[in-house]
C-alpha cells in the first residue's frame, strides 16, 4: 500500500513511513492511494468472527507489506484487550461503549495500534524517534499509556493550559519515563499549529526524527475503523439501517467509519455531532468552510475549530459536496442541550453519560425526527473523566473506577510554554541531553 499527501506535492510513501513522518513534506495529510472493498460474504457472517479477526481483515490492506500478518495479528490482538459493549438506550438509539481501554478514552485502541507498529518498525533502529501530540484531553492520555516504555521512542504532548479536566490532566501528566508534558497558554487549536510547524522546520527535522500520534496519523487513524465493524457485528440482523452519531472534534473518529463504508460496511449514514465548535455543520449548511476560533464547552475533546481530518472527509466523498451530503449530517449543540441530554438519559434509562456521549446522543434524536433508523451513538469517554459536570447533572456520587483511582495521587509534572519559540526551545534542549 501506498500513501499519498492530500496536498498533492509530495512523493508516495510506504505505511511504515507515513506512521513514522506523520505528516507529508507539503504539509499534507496521507490518504492511501487505493481502498480495495471487503467481499459482501464477509459482512453478512461478520457475527461469525472475533473482533480481532474483523480487525485484522479491515486493516490488512493499508498496512501491508510493512508489517508480516502474524506480527500484525499479534499488534491487534494486544491492542483490542478490553469490551466494546453495546448498550440499547430505547427502541431505536444504542451507544458503543469505547472508554474500558487503560485510558478509559475511545483513543486508546489507535494510540496502542500505533505505538506497536512504531515499536515494530524502530525495533534494529538506533535513532530515537520524537512523538508530539497536541490533545484537547483524551489522546494524550491514550497516547501517553500507549507509549510508555516504549522503547526508542519519546513522546511529547502538548495541551491547553485550564481547559482539560482534573483527570484528563493528571493522566498526561504523571506518568514520567519516556513521556513529558507541555502546559501551553493557549487553545488546543494552537497545540495543534505547533505541533505541524515543527514537522516543517528544518532546524529541528535535521537533527531529530519526529512523528506525531494526533489522528492525522493513518496509525492512529485508521483503526478506529473497528469500531463501526464490532458495531455492525451486533445490530445487523435486527436492523437493517443502522447510522452512527459520532461526537466529533477533529473528525477523525467519523472519518475512520467512512473509511469502513468504503470497505463495504453497509452503513446508510453519519451524523456528526458538535458542540459549539461547528464550523463543518456550517459547512453543510452553506458550502462555505470557514474554520473560527475555538470555544471552550464541557465536551473540551471536541473544542476544535480548524478540524484536521476534514481534508480525508473531502477526499473520501471525491470532493462532491451532493455526495458529502447524502452520507453526512452535521448538528450542534449547546452546553445547556448537553447538559439536559445527560439528565434524560439519567432519569430515563439509569445511564451515565459524559458530556461528549451526550452530544452523540443529541445526534441522534436530532436524525431520528426525519429518518426511521437505529442510530448508534459513540460514548467515547468514562463519565468519571468529566466528574464535576457528571455529579452535577446526576446529583449523584460517582464512584472512581481503578485506572482513574491510580492516577489521582500522583504528583503534576509539566512544563509551561507559550508560543512556538518556546516549544522549539524545549526540543532542542531534549536533543542535547
Amino acid at each position: 500500500m501506498k500513501y499519498y499527501s492530500l496536498n498533492n506535492q509530495a512523493p508516495k510513501v510506504s505505511f511504515k513511513k507515513a506512521v513514522i513522518n506523520a505528516l507529508a513534506p507539503d504539509k499534507g495529510l496521507y490518504f492511501p492511494e487505493k481502498i480495495t472493498p471487503l467481499p459482501k460474504t464477509f459482512f453478512d457472517n461478520i457475527d461469525h468472527f472475533s473482533n480481532t479477526e474483523i480487525a485484522f481483515n479491515s486493516i490488512k490492506q493499508f498496512v501491508g507489506p510493512d508489517i508480516p500478518g502474524d506480527i500484525l495479528r499479534s499488534i491487534i490482538e494486544e491492542t483490542l484487550s478490553f469490551d466494546f459493549p453495546l448498550i440499547g438506550l430505547g427502541q431505536n438509539i444504542s451507544t458503543l461503549e469505547l472508554f474500558h481501554g487503560p485510558t478509559m478514552a475511545f483513543k486508546d485502541v489507535g494510540a496502542r495500534f500505533m505505538a506497536r507498529c512504531l515499536a515494530y518498525f524502530n525495533q534494529n533502529n538506533s535513532e530515537e524517534v520524537t512523538v508530539l501530540v497536541a490533545t484537547s484531553g483524551d489522546t494524550g492520555a491514550a497516547v501517553a499509556s500507549g507509549f510508555l516504555d516504549i522503547k526508542g521512542v519519546n513522546v511529547v504532548i502538548l495541551y491547553p493550559s485550564g481547559k482539560v479536566s482534573d483527570i484528563q490532566e493528571k493522566q498526561l501528566t504523571t506518568l514520567g519515563k519516556n513521556i513529558s508534558a507541555l502546559e501551553v497558554k493557549g487553545t488546543f487549536d494552537d497545540c495543534q499549529a505547533m505541533v505541524k510547524t515543527a514537522f516543517l522546520d528544518l532546524d529541528l527535522i535535521n537533527q531529530m526524527q519526529l512523528s506525531s500520534a494526533n489522528s492525522i496519523n493513518v496509525a492512529r487513524w485508521l483503526p478506529q475503523m473497528f469500531y463501526f465493524m464490532f458495531a455492525y457485528k451486533h445490530l445487523h440482523k435486527k436492523h437493517p439501517n443502522i447510522v452512527f452519531s459520532v461526537p466529533s472534534g477533529n473528525f477523525g473518529n467519523i472519518c475512520a467509519g467512512m473509511m469502513a463504508q468504503q470497505l463495504g460496511l453497509p452503513i446508510n449514514h453519519f451524523i456528526a455531532s458538535n458542540n459549539e465548535n461547528n464550523a463543518v455543520a456550517e459547512y453543510l449548511k452553506t458550502q462555505l468552510y470557514k474554520p473560527k476560533p475555538t470555544i471552550q464547552t464541557i465536551s473540551n475533546a471536541m473544542d476544535v475549530g480548524k478540524p484536521s481530518n476534514f481534508v480525508r472527509i473531502q477526499a473520501i466523498y471525491k470532493h462532491d459536496f451532493s455526495t458529502l451530503k447524502e452520507n453526512v449530517s452535521a448538528y450542534s449543540f449547546s452546553d445547556e442541550a448537553t447538559k439536559t441530554a445527560m439528565l434524560e438519559m439519567f432519569n430515563d434509562y439509569d445511564y451515565v453519560a459524559d458530556p461528549h456521549g451526550a452530544v452523540g446522543y443529541l445526534g441522534c434524536q436530532a436524525y431520528l425526527k426525519g429518518h426511521d433508523a437505529h442510530c448508534v451513538f459513540l460514548e467515547t469517554a468514562h463519565p468519571t473523566k468529566f466528574l464535576d459536570v457528571v455529579e452535577e447533572v446526576s446529583q449523584t456520587k460517582q464512584a472512581l473506577p481503578p485506572q482513574i483511582q491510580s492516577v489521582m495521587g500522583k504528583k503534576k509534572v509539566s512544563t509551561i510554554i507559550s508560543n512556538y519559540e518556546e516549544f522549539k526551545g524545549y526540543l532542542l534542549q531534549k536533543i542535547s541531553f
